[in-house]
């Protein structure tokens, strides 16, 4: 009679084929447990198939799994093939379903309660008979959501329904969940996740995210690839699916209908700020949508609303599509409010809210937010504009290859400097030196001894404490001191730092030929990975810059991404240090940059918008 109440949660699990069932966890459950109780329900082999949690992969304890969170039941990756999905359910074991409403939010939202009242009005129209309407563009599944009016209030994507997922309706299909995607680095079935990961990074509605959000949606409208043919009278199941949910913005058109000059440079400043910070691989004009406000013709006000953000966060460091580098509004400065909002950015609280709110998204990912956050603040810090700041986080497209982007580089070398100081620590035999002697190591020595980064860094005044998230870099703007008598003071700071510039931008001037000596060793295998050289000409060449979604053929298949720097396969420890190398290395990048900018012209990119 003393017995505490058990604590139960409950969670969605969703096998590779896309199927979901909500399942009741009693405090007793263990991964084997709910194995045992999928296969009972699906009917289908569960031995070889593994939990999974985000990164994470339950083996027994289960306590780290949050109320209404989403597993994925997958095969281990040693058994896992590119083109058969380990679970195949017919129609009858999607009829497997819980007993919640047409509509659950997953995770931990925060959502607010007019956001929740909006939810109950689309629960409240399915109800009442007001069906969801597929969606005819695009490459995957997505429908819109009426209210009781009839009227489009929100746009829900079944992650199951995405470009090459098992139930994508257009005819795209071909792997199971987790596999690698439309990007390499973006895994099928978690492009909802980032659509929502980018509203939760769009602090203060700054970029103008809809309110998105996970949720689980139940209708019989939702397509299933069960190889069934179904005639016009059979009457579909309900089928519950894992989501991203959006609401609908009413609006005009999109970028790509509009020209581009009368955008407000807030707007674009404020949106190309959030597509840097989670990188985002696919910002074109087709999503970004156009508001008029007041006024008529070439002179009406109009407000931007960007969307599709689910090639955002990929898990390494890609190419980005920035399509606003080629707008005037990026080439314009950064406001005082703007460069205060950079500076106030946070990449470890962000990080931190991430694996709170959303904790499937991948640690991968979550690094490569820190990474292009510190490197936009302190490339703001210095005085670069947003053009600037897109270009050197785009990679060059030069003839038939592609060269890692500026950020790339700095990545590389921070990577580099880790990888030599573990290398220190192991004994070399004499003997073995000359037999295993590469040309690379000269060249290493001569970009050393030109650029001496370990000695010149020690003089440097660096800006950036991590943890703090604040700190200023010497071109950032100076706080206003109270005291009059330290004017004179600052004056002086500024001279002395001003030299310093000028003393690391000669050296920096040195580092770009010995960098691109040093690229092309680096390609042949130091990280491991394909070059470009070794590529298809056609997997490189199917696009342009400019283009967009909507003036593709569907058939033609994205340029294989060559990832030539990697976050995810170091620890803790690895990580802080290729973070502190990364920040000591920006600045005379930033040097460097700014001294060759003069009279350089606009270079060829490739682009790889989806």
């Amino acid at each position: 009679m003393d017995r505490k109440p058990s604590s139960r949660r409950r969670v969605f699990v969703q096998t590779e084929t896309g199927c979901v069932m909500g399942i009741e966890l009693d405090r007793s459950d263990n991964a084997h447990t709910v194995k045992r109780r999928l296969q009972l329900a699906l009917d289908v082999p569960t031995e070889e198939c593994s939990l999974f949690y985000g990164d994470m992969v339950l083996r027994d304890d289960l306590s780290a799994v949050k109320n209404d969170s989403p597993l994925l039941l997958a095969k281990n990756f040693l058994n896992r093939s590119a083109s058969t999905p380990c679970l195949s359910p017919t129609g009858k074991d999607l009829q497997q379903s819980d007993q919640s409403g047409p509509i659950e939010i997953l995770g931990c939202s925060n959502s607010s309660a007019g956001k929740k009242i909006f939810i109950k009005e689309i629960v409240k129209a399915m109800k009442n008979g007001i069906d969801p309407v597929p969606v005819r563009g695009g490459l995957g599944g997505a429908y819109y959501l009426r209210n009781s009016d009839g009227d489009n209030v929100a746009i829900v994507k079944p992650t199951d329904e995405e470009p090459y997922a098992p139930n994508n309706p257009k005819g795209f299909v071909g792997k199971a969940l987790g596999q690698p995607g439309l990007k390499r680095s973006v895994r099928v079935g978690e492009t909802g996740f980032r659509e929502v990961a980018a509203y939760l990074l769009d602090h203060d509605h700054s970029a103008n995210v809809p309110f998105t959000v996970l949720v689980k949606v139940t209708h019989s409208v939702f397509n299933v690839n069960d190889g069934v043919s179904i005639n016009k009278c059979h009457i579909k199941k309900q089928i519950s699916k894992i989501a991203s949910l959006q609401q609908f913005i009413p609006h005009d058109f999109d970028a790509s209908d509009h020209g581009t000059s009368s955008f407000p440079v807030s707007a674009v400043h404020r949106i190309g700020i959030l597509d840097v910070r989670i990188l985002n691989t696919d910002r074109h004009a087709g999503n970004l949508l156009v508001r008029k406000l007041k006024g008529t013709g070439s002179l009406a006000e109009v407000e931007l609303i960007p969307i599709d953000h689910g090639l955002c966060l990929p898990e390494s460091l890609e190419d980005p599509y920035f399509e606003w580098i080629h707008w005037p509004q990026a080439s314009i400065p950064f406001s005082e409010d703007e460069l205060e909002y950079i500076y106030n950015l946070n990449p470890d609280r962000d990080s931190d809210m991430l694996r709170m709110k959303l904790p499937m998204i991948r640690e991968a990912s979550c690094r490569v937010l820190v990474v292009c956050t510190i490197f936009l603040k302190e490339a703001a810090a210095f005085g670069f504009c947003l053009a600037e700041i897109g270009e050197m986080m785009s990679r060059e497209f030069r003839g038939h290859e592609e060269k890692p982007s500026e950020l790339e580089f700095i990545c590389i070398e921070a990577r580099h400097r880790l990888d030599k100081r573990e290398v220190a620590f192991e004994e070399v035999q004499p003997e073995d030196d000359n037999q295993f002697q590469f040309d690379t190591d000269s060249e290493d020595e001569e970009l050393k001894r030109t650029f001496n980064i370990e000695e010149s860094l020690e003089t440097m005044p660096f800006w950036s404490d991590r943890k703090g998230g604040n700190g200023l870099n010497p071109l950032s703007k100076l706080e206003e001191s109270t005291e009059e008598n330290e004017e004179e003071g600052i004056e002086n700071e500024n001279d002395s730092t001003a030299s310093r510039i000028d003393k690391h931008t000669d050296l920096a001037r040195n580092l770009e030929p010995h960098v691109s000596k040093w690229s092309k060793s680096l390609k042949c295998g130091h990280n491991g990975e394909k070059s470009w050289q070794h590529l298809g000409t056609g997997q490189r060449t199917g696009y342009l810059a400019g283009t967009s979604s909507g003036n593709r053929s569907v058939n033609e298949q994205l340029p294989a991404s060559s990832s030539f720097v990697k976050l995810a396969d170091m620890d803790k420890e690895e990580w802080d240090q290729f973070l502190e190398n990364f920040q000591e290395l920006l600045f005379p990048a930033f040097a460097s940059r700014r001294s060759a900018s003069l009279g350089h012209m606009q270079r060829q990119r490739l682009g790889t918008s989806c």
